[in-house]
């Protein structure tokens, strides 16, 4: 059995999964500061619906000794012993667009009260090239008082988790690692190729694997961007956007991205992390800022087409009653992190609506929180004067939408996939 003893620094919709299959090989403390997120993991419960009870009851244990099993944590304690430090923390931005890194300073402060020598601390966090060296180095040499790069090390090994994905789960995507020195890559390397059977690739330094990380997924909200604008100059020549790229999806080489709303934690958020660096640099980013603005916009968007819809049937605007459905970030998954379809609801409601959301999915509790709206599970029973389908949630393809509207309704589909006639799509 590996000696190396592996602490998981948060336990979200990346740090859960990560540490559940290092835990098949290797002793792994999961540390998380919410307590009540740990009692529930403790007991097999995953609230993301990440990992199934089955499977993660299959490597928990109850205590805190030196076999190959997942102990969960809030105890700082608990992960003193350790060798191996994953920060698996969120990067989220502030309200001015601008990278919010107190998660990863607040978690780095945790692992340097901890730190020994010889540990090496890994980070999974999206950011832009340096801030693993250049912002989160500095906080553990400070607090444990250890010299980088010669009591203690880094590495890098970017998150690409796709929430609610069954198929492409962590151990099925190739991992892209590096580490603070040559030797420190190569352990980092053969840790991680350890447990993942789709394969590593060892970048030569950490700032290329930072880089590569941030520039996935602003290059997939740049093509949706693209797609986006050609929905709207197509909406005005009453041309099928979706039929357009139907036909040309038949060439070989075109790249089959399709318009909508892009939210969650990862390609609505990265792309200002690059911008960020870029600006300080000294290079203004014109096409990923451009493509930010594009899609920011698209919610604001979405409701006016809808409420343009309502006008020409003669529905009255003020106090219309109008269903969105789904108010997560993608289908078929309860995330709500930095979802858009809130900002088509709260511009519906802007016009003097009455917004009822319907969601199966997502927690109405962490809406609530989140967003302070009001949401449902289950179907109401009632007709409305227009529906937006805003997520492709599997139970909205089996609703008879039609028996839900009022006569002469708006039925306006974002998501493209509803086969019934509707009003208006994206």
């Amino acid at each position: 059995m590996s000696k190396d003893k592996i602490a998981i620094i948060g336990l979200g919709y990346v740090g859960l999964p990560l540490a559940r299959l290092f835990a098949t090989k290797y002793n792994v403390v999961g540390f998380d500061i919410n307590k009540s997120r740990v009692k529930k993991l403790s007991k097999g419960i995953d609230s993301t619906m990440e990992v199934e009870s089955t499977v993660l009851k299959s490597v928990l244990k109850t205590s805190n000794d030196g076999e190959i099993g997942l102990f969960c944590s809030s105890n700082i304690e608990d992960i003193k012993d350790c060798n191996y430090y994953v920060v698996t923390v969120p990067t989220p931005i502030d309200k001015n667009n601008r990278p919010d890194l107190t998660p990863l300073y607040k978690s780095s402060e945790t692992v340097a009260k901890v730190l020994k020598k010889g540990d090496i601390v890994i980070y999974e966090s999206t950011v832009y090239p340096g801030v693993t060296e250049d912002e989160c180095v500095p906080v553990l040499e400070k607090i444990s008082g250890l010299k980088f790069n010669i009591d203690f090390y880094a590495g890098y090994s970017p998150e690409r988790i796709n929430p609610g994905d069954k198929l492409h789960t962590v151990d099925k995507i190739l991992k892209v690692t590096a580490g603070s020195t040559p030797e420190i890559g190569k352990k980092v390397d053969a840790l991680y190729a350890s447990v993942i059977s789709a394969g590593t690739h060892l970048a030569p330094t950490i700032k290329v694997a930072e880089a590569a990380k941030v520039i996935e997924n602003s290059q997939r909200d740049i093509n949706i961007a693209f797609v986006n604008e050609l929905a709207k100059i197509f909406n005005l020549m009453d041309i099928d956007t979706h039929d357009v790229l139907e036909a040309a999806g038949t060439k070989w080489n075109f790249l089959p991205f399709k318009p909508g709303l892009v939210g969650g934690h990862c390609i609505g958020v990265d792309p200002y992390y690059l911008a960020q660096k870029a600006q300080e640099v000294g290079y203004h980013p014109e096409i990923i800022l451009a493509g930010r603005r594009v899609n920011d916009s698209m919610g604001q968007y979405v409701a006016s087409e809808i409420i343009k819809l309502m006008v020409q049937k003669d529905i009255r605007i003020k106090e219309a009653n109008i269903l969105a459905l789904g108010i997560t970030f993608k289908e078929n998954c309860p995330d709500v992190r930095n979802t858009k379809a809130v900002d088509v609801i709260n511009q519906l409601k802007s016009y003097g609506t009455d917004v009822t959301i319907y969601d199966p999915w997502a927690s109405p509790e962490e809406v609530k929180h989140e967003y302070n709206l009001e949401t449902v599970q289950k179907l109401p029973n009632k007709t409305f004067d227009a529906i937006v389908l805003t997520v492709a949630h599997k139970e909205f393809l089996k609703v008879d939408l039609k028996s839900l509207l009022n006569p002469n309704g708006v039925l306006y589909d974002v998501k493209g996939v509803l086969k019934e006639y509707v009003n208006g799509r994206l």
